[in-house]
């Protein structure tokens, strides 16, 4: 589905077509989860953003102009709706439990990343990503897995432009370090089994 082919839903759903919104949904249901989740780091908490954030952007269709992407639009709301959230349970709990089951793959811009292709390597990702803070894991998802540019993820979060590209250095590096050592400890483990059999 391309821009414009989109721009048609929305025009659609504008003029009372209500279920053309099952489009939009589907194609964002994913990463609208994925935001929720980072931010949330729980999965039933995750749902119930994601779902608030669609319902929202539902209501406020009109107010969609179509100067940014759509999605970029619609992640903005997500990502607000998902920070409400965070601030709502801190005030009721203490602690919020960090879980990340997500898998996901895609081509990643340094040497080290891009050589992960078995399943034992993309968990290794996975855990390398989970072991970032929220806001740096978020933000590598959004820019090397979604392919948002730095200007979107700005609109999206809120982060001055300069922010997002240290964070997302940052990130990179301790990325690289985590999965060079995930490699390490995983190939001399596949050595040692090797040796035994």
């Amino acid at each position: 589905m391309d821009q414009q082919e989109e721009l048609e839903y929305i025009l659609r759903v504008r003029n009372g077509e209500h279920a053309a919104y099952a489009f939009l949904v589907d194609r964002y249901k994913g990463m609208v989860y994925s935001i929720a989740w980072r931010v949330l780091g729980n999965q039933e908490d995750a749902q119930d953003v994601a779902q608030e954030g669609f319902i929202k952007a539902y209501q406020q269709l009109y107010q969609f102009e179509g100067k940014s992407k759509f999605s970029t639009w619609l992640y903005t709301i997500v990502y607000r709706t998902a920070l409400a959230k965070a601030k709502e349970m801190k005030v009721r709990t203490f602690s919020i439990t960090e879980q990340f089951k997500e898998t996901f793959t895609n081509d990643y811009s340094t040497p080290q990343l891009s050589l992960m292709q078995t399943d034992d390597e993309q968990r290794s990702v996975n855990q390398a990503i989970n072991n970032l803070p929220k806001t740096e894991a978020l933000l590598v998802i959004l820019y090397y897995i979604n392919e948002n540019s730095i200007g979107e993820i700005r609109q999206i979060t809120g982060l001055s432009m300069a922010n997002i590209k240290i964070k997302l250095f940052r990130a990179r590096k301790k990325l690289e370090t985590e999965l060079r050592f995930l490699l390490d400890d995983k190939t001399s483990e596949r050595r040692t089994y090797g040796k035994q059999g």
